[in-house]
């Protein structure tokens, strides 16, 4: 997995395309929180599913009503993300 770059596509706020995913540590129909190459992404809406996850070649694609991306780069210190996200 070294060297594969991150990159996000959206599509309509509908339709997230994503590379450079290394892990999926959290997800519901609200929030989906993925380690990436480059830190925790958090994205977050209603009615999110993964339709596919292949964590060998890095990639997923969700679907549902997207409203915000967002990064965390902690550093992977897990518990402060997840500590803000069930405030």
């Amino acid at each position: 997995m070294e060297g594969v770059r991150h990159s996000i596509s959206l599509d309509n706020r509908e339709k997230l395309s994503a590379n450079g995913i290394t892990d999926i540590l959290s997800f519901d129909e609200e929030a989906i929180v993925a380690q990436t190459e480059k830190g925790i992404l958090i994205i977050r809406g209603s009615g999110l599913h993964i339709d596919s996850l292949d964590l060998e070649k890095g990639s997923l694609v969700a679907d549902g009503d997207i409203s915000a991306l967002t990064y965390d780069s902690d550093g992977g210190e897990k518990s402060g993300i997840f500590a803000r996200l069930f405030r």
